[in-house]
C-alpha cells in the first residue's frame, strides 16, 4: 500500500495482522495431510485443533463446533440452505440468497423478528454498521461484522449456529466457520471424505485456518485492550468534521447503537459511486452504500429497507476504520471530501 494512502474500507477486509501471516508461513512448513494418521499427519491435524480452540475461545464458542469452510458465505449456504428461513433485507447478500425476507426494519435499522428459531440475523449491517439486539433461539445469527469488534460470545447470544469470516478481523481471505450448538443437525453440501466432522469434506485450507486462529486470538486481545473504543473516538471525530462541512449530511444509524469503527452518510443526490472514485483519486479507500450490477446502478436495498428513498440510497458511502486508523487520515479525508461536496454544490447549482 502507498505511503500516502489512507485505508479506510475495513469492513470490507481488514489488512493482514501480523501474528496471523508468522502462523501461516509456520504452517507452509508442515507437510502432512490433517486426515494421515503418521507423525507428520498428526502434525498438520494439531495445526488444525490449534486454531480451532483459539477461534473457540476468542468467539466465546467453547463447547460448540467449529466447522471451517471457505468464508461467511459457505457457511451462509451450510446453515440456510434448504431451511426455509425468514430475515429482512438487510442482510448480507450471502444471507439474503437463502431467506425469505418479510420481516420489518425500522428506519434506525432494527429487525422485528417473530419467530427466531425460523430465522436468521445479522448481529451487525456492515454497510450501516447497525447492531440487532438478538433475540434468544435465533436459528442462525450472521457475526462476521460483529466478531473482533464489539464483545460477543457465540454461547450467550443464544443462537443455534453462527456465521464468521477470519479477514474481517485480520486474518487471511478464503477462510471461515460455521459455529455450531454441539449436536445440531445439517445436511453436508460437499461430500467425500467426511472432514470437518462430516460437515464440509476436503482437504482443509491448513495454512488459511492457522492464520484465521491467530487473529482471532489477536483480535480478542485487541478487544480486551480497549482499541475499538479508540477506533470508536476517531469515528465520532469524523463524523463531526462532515457534519461541519455539510450540513445536509444524513448519517445512517446514527441513533441507533452501531459499531464503533462505521460511519455510513449520504448527500441526497450526489452518487455513492462517484465518491468512492472522487477519493480513490484523492488517495482514500472507502465503500459505496450503492452497487453495481452487470454495470446497473443500484440503490442499497439495506437503506431502502430502512425507508429511505433511491436519491439518499443511492448516494451512500460507508467509511470504516481501524486500529491502525489516524487522526491525520480522518482529517485529510474530509478535508478532501469537503473539497469534492463543495464542487458538487457547484455543479448542482
Amino acid at each position: 500500500m502507498k505511503s500516502n494512502r489512507a485505508y479506510l474500507d475495513w469492513n470490507a477486509t481488514a489488512p493482514l495482522r501480523p501474528a496471523a501471516r508468522e502462523a501461516m508461513i509456520s504452517a507452509m512448513d508442515v507437510v502432512g495431510n490433517p486426515s494421515s494418521v503418521h507423525s507428520e499427519g498428526r502434525e498438520a491435524k494439531r495445526v488444525i485443533e490449534t486454531a480451532r480452540r483459539q477461534i473457540a475461545t476468542a468467539f466465546g464458542a467453547d463447547g460448540a463446533d467449529v466447522v471451517f469452510v471457505s468464508g461467511a458465505t459457505e457457511a451462509a449456504a451450510l446453515a440456510c440452505a434448504g431451511r426455509g428461513l425468514k430475515g429482512a433485507d438487510v442482510e448480507h447478500d450471502a444471507v439474503a440468497a437463502w431467506i425469505d425476507p418479510v420481516l420489518s426494519v425500522s428506519e434506525q435499522g432494527i429487525v422485528t423478528v417473530e419467530a427466531p428459531d425460523q430465522t436468521a440475523l445479522q448481529a451487525a449491517n456492515s454497510e450501516t454498521g447497525v447492531l440487532q439486539d438478538l433475540p434468544q433461539g435465533l436459528a442462525v445469527v450472521d457475526a462476521t461484522q460483529a466478531f473482533g469488534k464489539i464483545p460477543f460470545a457465540f454461547n450467550w447470544c443464544g443462537a443455534t449456529m453462527a456465521l464468521i469470516s477470519a479477514h474481517k478481523l485480520g486474518g487471511p481471505k478464503g477462510i471461515g466457520a460455521l459455529v455450531m450448538k454441539r449436536g445440531t443437525d445439517i445436511a453436508s453440501q460437499i461430500k467425500g471424505g467426511g472432514q470437518e466432522m462430516g460437515r464440509r469434506s476436503g482437504t482443509e485450507n491448513l495454512i488459511g485456518i492457522a492464520g484465521f486462529g491467530a487473529a482471532a486470538e489477536a483480535a480478542q486481545r485487541d478487544l480486551d485492550a480497549g482499541i475499538w473504543g479508540e477506533v470508536e473516538k476517531l469515528r465520532n471525530v469524523l463524523e463531526n468534521l462532515i457534519a461541519d462541512r455539510a450540513k445536509e449530511t444524513i448519517f445512517i444509524g446514527k441513533s441507533s447503537a452501531r459499531l464503533p469503527n462505521t460511519s455510513c452518510f449520504a448527500i441526497p443526490g450526489w452518487k455513492g459511486e462517484t465518491q468512492v472514485m472522487q477519493m480513490d483519486l484523492a488517495g482514500f479507500a472507502i465503500s459505496a452504500g450503492s452497487a453495481c450490477s452487470s454495470g446497473k446502478v443500484k440503490a442499497s436495498r439495506v437503506l431502502t429497507a430502512m425507508g429511505y428513498d433511491v436519491a439518499t440510497a443511492s448516494s451512500a458511502i460507508r467509511v470504516s476504520l481501524g486500529p491502525q486508523t489516524t487522526e491525520d487520515e480522518i482529517t485529510r479525508f474530509a478535508d478532501a471530501w469537503a473539497r469534492q461536496y463543495e464542487k458538487h454544490k457547484a455543479r448542482a447549482a
